[in-house]
């Protein structure tokens, strides 16, 4: 008697568990549902900073830092005192943090909050190859300080692609405009980067395009295995080799490979993992993962070419100061 009411338990248990597990919608044809406007928007960088120890951080010390970045935001956006205003010709600021979407929190995977994208290696730093990063030092240089051409500038201040990797891939959170939105058709997943409307069209079940080809955010072909899209990319657009943002610098070569896996985990979060497989600029592999959390937000419009005064005034304001 005993027995058969520990066995009704279990099968309540059992039944209750089996309940309880995430079933992944599908699409009409049948594959699994990843659609949506979803942000990658967080507090956690791409690589771990120096006053974090592991990759898991407790909840007192998340705390402590989301207090710090709210009075560090707070300074940015208010920085003078009740009647004070801006010096005639001083420093007038640039972003305002009403504008940016730095996130307010940091990632939080199985309970536990992240001080790092990176999950390998695992001090949580880029395992950089010091020699090409020297070797591509004068070109980043120029990127950034030279004023003779406009193509020498960065692409983000082009308004060809999003700074930093926001389109990925690896896809990394920058300071704003952290939203994507997916979809998807039979045979495709579009996925659409809200900075500069990036999209990369991932073709399902295919082969790569010949190497000659090299399209903006690279060649990505994708399958899945079980309800995980598997998406590998190659081919990357050499101009694109570089990709900086004030949260992360890497460096994405000839020959690179990048693998990435998404899996819709709950109607809210989608566990979005990566793989960079770069033997020119890295000792090793580099691995990350962080969620990317459904939002109700719409997409906003990215107007990068009808603001850009600056590109035409950084160059002006060169063959200004040459005339002196």
């Amino acid at each position: 008697m005993q027995n058969k009411i520990f066995i009704t338990i279990l099968s309540i248990l059992s039944l209750s568990t089996f309940s309880e597990e995430f079933k992944v919608k599908k699409t009409w044809f049948g594959d699994p549902d990843l659609q949506g406007v979803w942000t990658n928007a967080s507090l956690t960088t791409l690589e771990r900073p120096d006053h974090f120890d592991a990759l898991e951080i407790s909840d007192e010390v998340a705390d402590y830092a989301k207090k710090a970045s709210q009075d560090f935001n707070e300074i940015l956006d208010n920085p003078y005192e009740e009647g004070e205003t801006p010096e005639s010709g001083g420093d007038v600021g640039g972003y305002n943090v009403a504008w940016m979407d730095p996130g307010n929190d940091f990632i939080r995977l199985n309970g536990k909050y992240r001080s790092s994208i990176l999950t390998y290696p695992e001090n949580g730093k880029l395992p950089r190859r010091l020699t090409r990063w020297a070797i591509e030092g004068p070109s980043i240089y120029r990127m950034f300080n030279s004023a003779d051409h406009p193509e020498e500038r960065s692409l983000g201040e082009r308004c060809i692609v999003g700074f930093g990797s926001s389109g990925g891939p690896p896809m990394l959170n920058v300071l704003y405009n952290n939203h994507y939105q997916i979809v998807q058709s039979p045979g495709f997943v579009m996925i659409m980067v809200e900075m500069n409307h990036d999209a990369r069209i991932i073709r399902l079940e295919s082969e790569h395009n010949p190497d000659e080809m090299r399209p903006w955010l690279g060649d990505s072909i994708g399958w899945w295995e079980g309800d995980t899209l598997v998406v590998k990319t190659k081919n990357h657009h050499p101009q694109q080799k570089f990709r900086a943002a004030i949260r992360h610098q890497i460096l994405i070569m000839d020959g690179a490979e990048v693998t990435e896996r998404f899996t819709r985990t709950s109607d809210n979060e989608i566990l979005y993992e990566f793989e960079v497989n770069d033997k020119k600029a890295y000792r090793d592999i580099w691995k990350g993962e962080m969620p990317l959390r459904a939002t109700d937000a719409k997409i906003y419009e990215y107007a990068c070419h009808e603001g850009n005064y600056a590109m035409a005034n950084i160059l002006a304001g060169a063959r200004a100061e040459e005339s002196k």
